[in-house]
């Protein structure tokens, strides 16, 4: 590949993604799209709650994206998705959602939340 080419790319992808295309640093700038977890919105603190409560969103987002919604899940219920058919990105996303349910700040965008 050509260095044209590579940068190019490069600037693409953090277009779309911010910094985190490139890099997971911890100090890399919120420079995503402002509703994402890379963005403006991804500076949100958690606070509140434990790591079951994290541990817990995270098996909220598993289910969320493979369809499968029961009215008391539990964590095994995410060894009943075939990973192949769900979008890691989603389910990340979705865990962001979850969480900040959790927290009683969602949907943690001010432009949406009517005064």
């Amino acid at each position: 590949m050509n260095n044209d080419f590579i940068n190019e790319l490069k600037w693409a992808l953090t277009e779309i993604q911010g910094s985190s295309a490139l890099s997971l640093d911890q100090n890399r700038p919120y420079d995503g799209q402002p509703h994402t977890d890379q963005g403006e919105r991804g500076k949100q603190i958690v606070s509140g709650l434990t790591m079951r409560d994290i541990s817990d969103c995270i098996v909220m987002g598993f289910l969320d994206c493979a369809g499968i919604h029961r009215k008391c899940p539990i964590h095994d219920d995410i060894y009943n998705i075939n990973l192949d058919e769900i979008d890691p990105g989603a389910v990340i996303q979705s865990t962001l959602c979850w969480i900040e349910k959790k927290m009683g700040i969602f949907p943690n965008v001010p432009k949406l939340k009517q005064e």
